[in-house]
């Protein structure tokens, strides 16, 4: 079976237990593990396929709980070395009355972010895995450089590079370093996965047709575009679009929403077993189901509170595909 790597952060959310509230105003809030990368690598394996998690991680009570979080949940936790440098990052995270998300982070001294390239072992990867990377840690760092390391071997033994940028603009001294940085990485990705929230933001260009299309440079072969409860979209390099409305669900945090969506995008396309050459084919033959299944897993989510709890097992998913369609499995 081959394996999908996600690497990066791993840290602590804190997620308010009251609702509706600026996170200014929130007094209590409920500890669960988080970090983008996390969140993919667990929604992969509890869909079923053979996912791994490559970070470091602190050696403090915080560490202990991610660690432990990783491996109930069924990821690989052999690529995760343990610091005694470094403690385990935090972010703090709510929803106005308005739905404006909020972020505080607590993360200078994050141990992820130690990680350096010649950690990093060729030997690890094959190839048809799949390489998964967002934002959060290309902050100037070893970890930066880790990323790259990672990056340059996937090449080079012919793995899939997938990049959700998941901007979270409180972790940059300034807009522009987050914008340069992240088109700095972009072009190296075959897979990019981008909201209609980040879109202009990343490209610099307003209309939407265009900023899409830019994103298509060096390596890119598909562009997800996800536009939360209209549903989603994919790209392919040679031009065909394929469309999906997606599933409308009352929503109770959207936190690991995107990362269950492109968890789930991940999972069904890995199980195509597709190469570098044949992405685009695969993908062309089997976007409906592919599609489907990320904009359910993500709507399902949505639905509950908190990320990792709140990522349903792929029979969850697919009982809710079958009921929305009007039909019980």
């Amino acid at each position: 079976m081959k394996k999908v790597f996600c690497i990066g952060e791993t840290l602590i959310d804190f997620i308010p237990a009251e609702k509706n509230l600026s996170l200014k105003e929130v007094t209590n809030f409920e500890r669960v593990a988080g970090g983008a990368p996390m969140n993919v690598a667990i929604a992969v394996a509890k869909y079923g396929g053979d996912s791994a998690m490559i970070t470091k991680i602190a050696n403090d009570h915080f560490g202990d709980y991610i660690f432990e979080v990783l491996q109930e949940n069924g990821v690989d936790t052999s690529y995760c070395l343990r610091s005694e440098e470094g403690e385990t990052g935090l972010a703090f995270v709510s929803n106005d009355a308005n739905g404006e998300r909020s972020f505080n982070f607590y993360r200078k001294n994050a141990a992820d972010l130690l990680l350096s390239p010649d950690e990093i072992e060729a030997e690890w990867f094959q190839e048809g895995d799949i390489l998964h990377f967002c934002s959060v840690d290309l902050i100037e760092s070893p970890m930066k450089h880790a990323h790259q390391k990672a990056i340059k071997d996937f090449r080079n033994i012919g793995g899939i590079v997938s990049f959700d940028p998941n901007v979270r603009l409180p972790l940059w001294k300034d807009e522009e370093s987050c914008r340069s940085t992240i088109n700095e990485f972009l072009p190296i990705a075959d897979i990019v996965k981008i909201s209609d929230e980040e879109l202009a933001f990343i490209t610099g260009i307003n209309n939407e047709k265009e900023a899409i299309e830019a994103l298509f440079a060096g390596n890119v072969k598909v562009v997800v575009y996800t536009k939360g409860s209209a549903g989603a979209e994919i790209y392919l390099k040679s031009g065909e679009i394929y469309r999906n409305k997606g599933f409308k669900v009352t929503v109770a945090d959207t936190t690991g929403a995107g990362d269950a969506f492109i968890g789930g995008f991940l999972s069904e396309l890995i199980a195509f077993e597709p190469s570098v050459d044949d992405l685009c084919d695969k993908i062309r033959e089997n976007h409906e189901r592919i599609l489907t299944f990320a904009n359910a897993s993500g709507a399902l989510t949505a639905s509950v509170k908190g990320a990792i709890h709140a990522a349903p097992a792929k029979r969850h998913v697919l009982n809710f595909i079958a009921v929305q369609r009007g039909m019980l499995l």
